[in-house]
């Protein structure tokens, strides 16, 4: 934002063509003309106007008229308030001031200056105003009847994977996304919405979580992450592995992180987790994965019962890379690790360490078994029958990863510490 505000504008042919108070930039048009720098500025913006560049104009607020390119980038750095008067704005959709922009392209054409008509017609980020009255009927039509609702979410799904610019547009407007979950009011429950309706609605999310710059607004519009928890109870398989993957992108953030884990989401990602369906398996490990990166989130992921079902999809041999990195960040817990004894994790990870060709993988397996160790003395006799039959602890502090030589080392010494106190007693 430029250090001081530029002067008050001189009126122009109305009131509403520019403030009375001092903006910044005032936005007009860009001269294709290469002799438009040499040209007198229009009377009335002639102070705004400099021989450089000029650029479509828009208001946003009581009439007050911002240059695009800094207006832009003031709404992307997640204000939502007027930088002028610092009223909180009641929607960030950018309104080309047509008024202006006449003035401007008048003058222009008076002097011979030629003027692009894609100039005239397209923003900063290549979204026409076509393109920005699709957007704006499509969300009217959520409030529709069920099949206009139907027809609008199939087209927004598409038309927020297909181009980055219409997933911004749903971050100009704080009511963009209310309006995209028309459908779900309070006075229905998601078992009653068509099944497509709801996954084409869910996957519009997803899509809108990509934009990083939607991800702080998408998780804090209050109805996003109950949609999203419910999803992952019903609806088709596509439709929850997609409220995963939306959790998972979310997470991206740490206060969504928190959010998200407060609202009460671990516990059906876990028991998607626990039916292994193929399709949602990965997304739901990558959002169980992200979101226990905080310390809160690994209590509540334990306490919904992550433990038992990691280990069960790992002895299974399922997604083992992954679920081995999540039980490993979830060993720092003292519950996980009483529960990882009583289910059989020891043998489950000397067994991995000896067939496994991952080194990542075995590193994980002797950080779990260290801190199993600790915790509880009762499983150094596995350990050292493993050791005395295979060699397994001893190959690992010899050849693993640095991580995986520290953990297996100590556990050596705690070996040898114990038949030393044996033999001398």
């Amino acid at each position: 934002m430029p250090s001081r505000l530029a002067s008050p504008a001189p009126a122009l042919a109305s009131p509403r063509l520019a403030s009375t108070q001092p903006s910044p930039r005032l936005a007009s048009l860009t001269l294709t003309a290469s002799r438009s720098s040499r040209l007198a500025s229009p009377r009335g913006l002639s102070h705004r106007l400099t021989s450089h560049r000029l650029t479509a104009s828009i208001f946003i607020v009581k009439w007050i008229t911002y240059d695009r390119p800094f207006i832009q980038k003031w709404l992307n750095a997640g204000n939502r308030t007027c930088p002028l008067t610092q009223q909180v704005l009641p929607h960030t959709i950018l309104t080309p001031n047509h008024l202006v922009r006449g003035v401007i392209s008048q003058w222009c054409r008076s002097r011979g200056i030629e003027l692009s008509d894609s100039v005239l017609n397209i923003n900063d980020e290549g979204v026409t105003d076509a393109v920005r009255d699709h957007f704006l009927s499509l969300l009217e039509k959520m409030s529709l009847t069920p099949p206009e609702q139907k027809k609008a979410a199939k087209e927004l799904r598409l038309l927020t994977k297909r181009m980055p610019s219409f997933r911004a547009l749903f971050g100009e407007s704080l009511d963009a996304i209310p309006q995209l979950l028309n459908p779900f009011s309070e006075k229905k429950s998601q078992t009653s919405i068509h099944p497509d309706l709801q996954e084409d609605v869910i996957t519009t999310l997803l899509n809108l979580s990509i934009h990083d710059s939607n991800k702080k607004l998408v998780a804090e519009t209050p109805k996003v992450i109950p949609l999203l928890t419910e999803a992952l109870r019903s609806g088709t398989i596509e439709t929850r592995t997609n409220a995963a993957a939306t959790l998972f992108t979310l997470s991206a953030l740490d206060s969504n992180k928190a959010l998200i884990g407060k609202s009460g989401a671990l516990k059906p990602l876990i028991d998607l987790l626990e039916e292994g369906h193929p399709l949602a398996m990965k997304d739901v490990a990558s959002a169980i994965f992200s979101l226990c990166m905080i310390h809160e989130n690994r209590s509540r992921a334990v306490r919904d019962g992550a433990v038992r079902v990691i280990l069960t999809k790992i002895m299974d041999r399922m997604h083992v890379d992954e679920l081995l990195t999540i039980l490993a960040m979830l060993s720092s817990h003292p519950k996980a690790i009483e529960e990882m004894g009583e289910v059989g994790a020891v043998p489950c990870l000397l067994s991995i360490i000896r067939e496994s060709s991952c080194g990542r993988n075995k590193e994980n397996c002797i950080a779990i078994l260290h801190s199993i160790c600790l915790n509880d003395r009762t499983k150094w006799k596995e350990l050292r029958e493993e050791e005395n039959t295979y060699g397994t602890i001893s190959d690992l502090a010899k050849n693993g990863t640095s991580r995986a030589k520290r953990k297996a080392s100590s556990i050596l010494e705690r070996l040898n510490r114990i038949v030393n106190i044996m033999h001398t007693s």
